[in-house]
């Protein structure tokens, strides 16, 4: 199968249609971008570490029984995927209160909840991603309530693999961002990406509230050695075998 025209460059991959419309292929970029793209930098090797890391877990994922998009990974920083028509809503579970949690409520970093949280953020950059209640993705019809109730249990199954997987990594699971979509024939699809890009990884081994990020956060909040610390994850979670929980 050849790589067809380009069709769209978002901040973290490149995508191109293939022979196949029912098939894209996504080359993953080193670029770093943070804060809605205010921060822009690359990190080293980044498209073919997330890349690796993403096909893993999806792999794991798959074999637990969540459908996906992933199909395979031809080149080390390149991704074969079904198409879909990405839902409008970032999802968001969270297990440990970090980042704009911390912000927004006044927990303390670090702070584990009760139970998992499941936030929804409008998926424009325009409006900066906004959070949004249930009465609002009603309102703008993003979603109805059934499809909501069916992101969120999805949600909540895959943290709960992703938890128990990261765990024998060594690695604790904060909080996670998801993107779903749909295929031409409906099917509802895990989509996007999984890594440190969209993950907050604390090390199990590490108590210091610096040395434990394995994160995008070291981009963020300028801790360096961030590629150091993705190749770290990289190598914790491709020495994990693919299992069913």
């Amino acid at each position: 199968m050849s790589t067809g025209e380009f069709l769209y460059e978002g901040k973290a991959k490149i995508i191109y249609r293939t022979d196949d419309p029912d098939i894209l292929l996504a080359q993953y970029k080193d670029d770093a971008t943070a804060f809605n793209a205010q921060k822009r930098g690359t990190i080293t090797n980044k498209g073919r570490i997330n890349c690796a890391i993403a096909t893993h877990l999806f792999k794991v994922l798959e074999a637990a029984g969540i459908a996906t998009h992933f199909i395979d990974q031809p080149n080390p920083d390149q991704m074969r995927m079904r198409a879909v028509q990405i839902v409008p809503l970032e999802v968001v579970v969270r297990n440990i209160a970090a980042g704009s949690l911390c912000q927004q409520t006044g927990l303390a970093l670090g702070v584990p909840l009760s139970q998992p949280l499941v936030d929804f953020y409008y998926k424009d950059d325009a409006l900066g991603d906004p959070l949004l209640t249930r009465d609002r993705i009603f309102l703008l019809e993003l979603a109805t309530p059934e499809q909501l109730e069916q992101l969120r249990q999805l949600a909540l199954q895959i943290n709960q693999i992703l938890i128990n997987f990261f765990h024998q990594c060594g690695i604790t699971l904060v909080d996670f961002k998801l993107e779903f979509g749909m295929t031409s024939d409906q099917q509802l699809l895990l989509a996007d990406e999984i890594s440190p890009d969209t993950c907050r990884l604390w090390d199990d081994a590490e108590s210091d509230p610096t040395r434990r990020v394995m994160d995008k956060d070291r981009f963020r909040r300028d801790l360096g050695e961030v590629d150091t610390a993705y190749a770290r994850v990289m190598e914790r979670v491709l020495a994990q075998d693919i299992y069913v929980p």
